[in-house]
Parts: structure tokens; sequence; C-alpha cells
């Protein structure tokens, strides 16, 4: 620590001391009266930062939190625009008291130290935007861009919390070949991909791409928390299940699949899917039948919602943190991997939102080894179809998006005091 970080940390030790006497908690609510959820996130996190702990309030108030009150922290809820109450002992004892309650599903999660966040993405410019990098941004929580070299390096021990977006794990360059092959953009990713494949003595890309999320699949099993969206859901398991076998045709690896590429498929390898079929056709825009794609799905935009599930807060209170939010119902989006074929899920994997009418699940979560992973659908939860070269979602223009919530509770959960799940 240099001296300047050690000054300022002695300063609002200070500032911290010298609290005001009028009030001694802060409740910063999460229901329909905070003026901007997202933002809230992010000050939960700074608080964390000042080593101040954070009581997370679960299904009370849409998830509200809870601390003591500091006039530094007041003032940076004021600075960012979030709303917030001061309460004092008696009231906040009052609030403890009515969550304590056996007769209701509230619980309280104690946050306590801030995780440290990586990005798995690639150091070029990419045609697309990623959600997760957008609302870490606004909401003023600092992460860190990651790729092959570090995760083969053995670097991600430094970090609490990985995220996966617009990747393609098996080797096929997002299957962008009929479509966008000749563009500068594609033509880049295969000659950095291919350079980066011969630097580790890899053959191809796909085994590239397979000793990476193997590496990554150890970061989970360790203890770390992996979250992924759009195509790195579905991807990741593919290549895991297709360890042993080929599955990209020659336009991506100089010779062909295997022809038994499919009953060479090893379920056993993946976190979440079991018995799909892969798409082998490398013109089409698709790895395989995990996803629910438009045609399949054959719902208009103005009826396509998903139900975010409610769950017990003192006996589930994993799920029921990754679901805290103030709409149970959420507005669907597409992605290149949309959403999940209900029957194709392990059995052992937990369904947080669905859309009934499609059978389709939108957000999944799980368990391997000493670490937990979460999967949602699609690519940008304020818009609806996302293309390629689109302007980044503006999100000062959605401060209250549920959709977004979902995956700032993913980023608070590595902070939080784990309680053996009784279920």
């Amino acid at each position: 620590m240099n001296i300047q970080t050690l000054k300022m940390r002695l300063l609002f030790l200070l500032i911290f001391i010298s609290a005001s006497a009028r009030g001694n908690y802060i409740m910063i609510p999460m229901d329909e009266t905070q003026t901007n959820h997202l933002k809230a996130y992010g000050i939960a996190y700074w608080i964390l930062k000042q080593d101040q702990e954070v009581d997370w309030l679960l299904n009370y108030r849409g998830g509200s939190f809870l601390c003591k009150y500091y006039p530094a922290i007041q003032n940076e809820l004021t600075v960012r625009g979030v709303s917030y109450d001061i309460i004092s002992d008696a009231e906040a004892n009052k609030v403890l008291l009515e969550i304590a309650s056996p007769a209701l599903n509230y619980d309280i999660m104690k946050l306590e130290k801030y995780p440290k966040i990586a990005v798995y993405s690639p150091k070029s410019k990419q045609p697309w935007d990623d959600a997760v990098t957008l609302v870490l941004t606004y909401a003023e929580i600092p992460y860190t861009v990651v790729f092959d070299d570090e995760v083969l390096n053995n670097e991600l021990v430094k970090y609490d919390w990985l995220h996966l977006h617009h990747e393609d794990f098996t080797g096929q360059y997002g299957k962008f070949y009929a479509n966008y092959f000749n563009m500068p953009w594609y033509q880049e990713q295969v000659i950095e991909a291919e350079s980066t494949a011969n630097k580790y003595g890899f053959s191809k890309v796909s085994q590239l791409k397979l000793s990476v999320a193997k590496h990554i699949k150890e970061f989970v099993s360790g203890g770390g928390f992996l979250f992924a969206m759009c195509s790195a859901t579905d991807s990741f398991d593919i290549a895991m299940a297709a360890e042993d076998t080929d599955i990209c045709e020659q336009m991506f690896d100089g010779d062909p699949a295997d022809p038994q590429a499919q009953q060479k498929l090893e379920f056993q390898n993946t976190l979440a899917f079991t018995d799909f079929h892969l798409v082998r056709d490398p013109f089409e825009y698709e790895f395989s039948d995990i996803d629910t794609t438009p045609l399949k799905r054959n719902q208009p935009e103005g009826n396509d919602y998903f139900t975010v599930f409610e769950f017990s807060a003192k006996w589930d209170p994993i799920p029921t943190l990754l679901t805290q939010n103030h709409s149970k119902v959420i507005k669907g989006f597409y992605g290149q991997t949309t959403g999940f074929q209900e029957n194709l899920i392990k059995s052992d994997v937990i369904i947080m939102g669905e859309n009934k009418s499609t059978k389709e699940a939108k957000y999944i979560h799980g368990t391997y080894g000493k670490g937990f992973w979460t999967f949602y659908g699609g690519h940008d939860p304020e818009d609806y179809q996302h293309t390629v070269y689109e302007a980044p979602t503006d999100l000062s223009l959605y401060p209250n998006s549920p959709g977004y919530r979902l995956i700032l509770n993913n980023i608070l959960f590595p902070a939080a005091k784990k309680k053996k799940q009784k279920t």
C-alpha cells in the first residue's frame, strides 16, 4: 500500500469515527422506491472496500441493504444518486426482529469482503458489447480483463469471481464463419487465437480453448465463482463434453470433424447440460439444441417474459440471494444463446428463472467442487435482439433494470458469509 493510499484510508477512518449522532444505520431500499438499483450495488461494493460490513436483507423490500451510519457513506449515496434512509438503532432492531420471524420469508446475509472480479475477454476490440462490463462500469465496480494468457498462467487464483460472455470454447470462432469470415475483426480473432495456440504448443485453437475451459473449471472446483451469459454458457459445456473428439470442420482447424463426434460426447464432464445434440453444419449460427432459438420459441417480443422463482430465504439462502429483485417477472431478451431447453439440464441444477410457455430455463445455478456457477441466457437484458455492430446500451436509461439486477446479485455473491444450504 503506497503512502497516498494509506493517507486516504486514514482520512476515511477519521471521517467514520466522527459519525453524526442523528442516525445509527443507513437503509438502502431495493424495492420500487429505489431511484437507482444498479448503482446501489456499487455502493454496497464500495462500502465493503472500506472494510465495513453490509447486511443484505433477503426478500425484505426487494433485497435491501443495511449498514452502520457514517457521513462518508451518506455522501457517496448522495453523489451517486442512490435512495437511502437514515434510521435509529430502535428502527433497525425492529427490522431485524421482523426478518427473524419464522412466519416471514426473510433472512439476513452478511457481506464481509469485496470480491476481486475478472472478466474473460480478448484484449482486441469486439464488434459487440458485454452486458456485464457495461453494468460493472455503470455501477462503478472495478474489474480486471483477463484472457487466455492469464488463464493458462494460473492467474485466476488472484480472483474470486470470473465472468464469461460472448465466447466460444469449442474452437469454431463463434460460428460466425458464414456471415463474417471476410470481416477484419473476424480475421484478426483467428490470427490472434492461432498465435496463442502455437505459443502454448497446441496444434489447434480448439485444443487451446479446451485447455482454457479446463483451467476455468479447476478455478470453480477450488472455490471460485463463475458467471456466464450468452454463448459462453453452452459452448463451455460443449467443449467439456467434446474433450476427446474433434467437432470442428475444416474451415476452423484444417481438417474435417469426427463423423462420430455426437456419439463420443462425454456428458459427465459438463456443469449444466446433458444429452444434447450438436449442430454439425458449420454455416449455421448455432452450437447445439441446448439453445431455445427463435424458431423453437415462436414468441413475439410483447409476450416474451420469464419469471424468477422465490426461494425460502431461511432454508435456501444461495438461490434466494441470486434472485433478489423488485420484480419477479422480467422481460425476455435474445442472444446467440437465448435460453436453455429444460429437458437438457442436469437434475442437480437449480432453475431460478424460466419461461414456462417455451419450456425454457433462463437463469440456472449449480455447484462444482468447492465453487459455484451461474448461467444466464441472452446477451443484454435491455436490448431485446442485440446485433453485431449495434451501439452499447446506455444504462443511465435503465437504472432500475430487473434483468441487470440478476447480474449484480452474482457480483456480490462471493462477498457473502456462506451459510449451509438446508435443502
